[in-house]
């Protein structure tokens, strides 16, 4: 990762992380205040913003290290365990506010300066708003899974504060306190399965599962730019670590073809690919033909052919990530 991006990355973890302080005291402020169930179910979430803001920016720290003797492949790893961290705080977040808000539905509460307490929530709403898509912005341009995580939490914090307005004015216009525990279970539940999402895209990236839509990026770039003696693609393989991405396959040429001409095209096979995936790292094991695949090779002008082209093998996402067309020397 080249250093502007870096300092980029971090400056947005940074900003977010001086955001949700401000933001938590603002919602502690305006809990001490009202005493309402909803907006401590708010500010508990904003304990959880501070904590996860903390965790990503370490972890953006942490992956933008060089490889070096014990990381070949870099640290960008430690951005799915942030993510996953982040998640399970979420989720403590909201067990702590299902169990403090059905105490307050059994046994009552008092609620006091409503309208106080509405003001500072609403302006700590569009806050949020604002850091929230900003946040995931940064986080698709640098393709940092960190980053985008912090975003939709702080996402998530604002439609939930924009929730707890709604309620709170709702218990303003009617009088019923009830339906201020009843709005931050509500909202707890949301929290729970935004928590959900993150641990199971962290799991993911962990567990290197593919992007389909990613994968067929590739499989379109290589079928766009096929070339005549490109015999035939196969194990076609691909993972993440955070903003890297690793791409790696076999090519099939004819094998009277020299390492200069096979050196070339390996370098203008991965010029195609980071056309579409910037920074991806490409490696191709390049096999030779044998005469079982001549019914399938379409370079026509090919010296040692000893039978026609005769069979299409469509490129697609199954084909170039299956087995080879035939068994051959590799």
């Amino acid at each position: 990762m080249d250093p502007l991006t870096n300092r980029l990355k971090k400056r947005a973890a940074i900003i977010s992380l001086i955001v949700g302080i401000g933001m938590f005291i603002f919602k502690v402020g305006a809990y001490l205040i009202t005493g309402s169930a909803a907006i401590f179910s708010d500010a508990a979430e904003s304990v959880v913003h501070v904590a996860a803001t903390t965790v990503a920016l370490m972890s953006i720290i942490i992956s933008s290290r060089p490889a070096d003797k014990s990381h070949f492949y870099g640290h960008g790893n430690v951005e799915y365990f942030s993510a996953g961290a982040e998640g399970l705080l979420i989720i403590i977040a909201a067990f702590t506010i299902l169990y403090t808000a059905t105490l307050d539905l059994i046994q009552g509460v008092t609620i006091k300066s409503l309208d106080t307490g509405l003001i500072i929530i609403l302006i700590a709403s569009v806050v949020n708003l604002v850091l929230g898509f900003y946040l995931i912005r940064e986080g698709k341009k640098y393709n940092s899974i960190t980053l985008e995580a912090d975003g939709k939490h702080v996402l998530t914090d604002s439609f939930t504060s924009f929730g707890v307005v709604v309620g709170v004015g709702l218990v303003m216009l009617t009088g019923i306190t009830a339906l201020d525990p009843i709005l931050a279970i509500i909202v707890a539940l949301n929290i729970l399965f935004t928590g959900y999402q993150l641990i199971r895209q962290s799991v993911k990236g962990l567990m290197l599962e593919a992007d389909e839509e990613k994968l067929e990026v590739i499989v379109k770039v290589l079928k766009e730019n096929r070339k005549d003696y490109w015999i035939d693609i196969h194990q076609l393989r691909y993972w993440e670590s955070g903003e890297r991405v690793f791409i790696d396959f076999h090519l099939i040429m004819p094998n009277y073809f020299t390492i200069d001409i096979a050196h070339k095209e390996m370098h203008d096979i991965e010029d195609k690919i980071r056309e579409s995936i910037p920074g991806a790292q490409v490696l191709i094991h390049m096999d030779y033909c044998h005469p079982a695949l001549c019914n399938l090779c379409q370079y026509h002008i090919c010296e040692k052919r000893i039978e026609k082209y005769s069979k299409n093998a469509e490129w697609d996402t199954d084909k170039l990530t299956g087995p080879a067309i035939a068994a051959h020397d590799s």
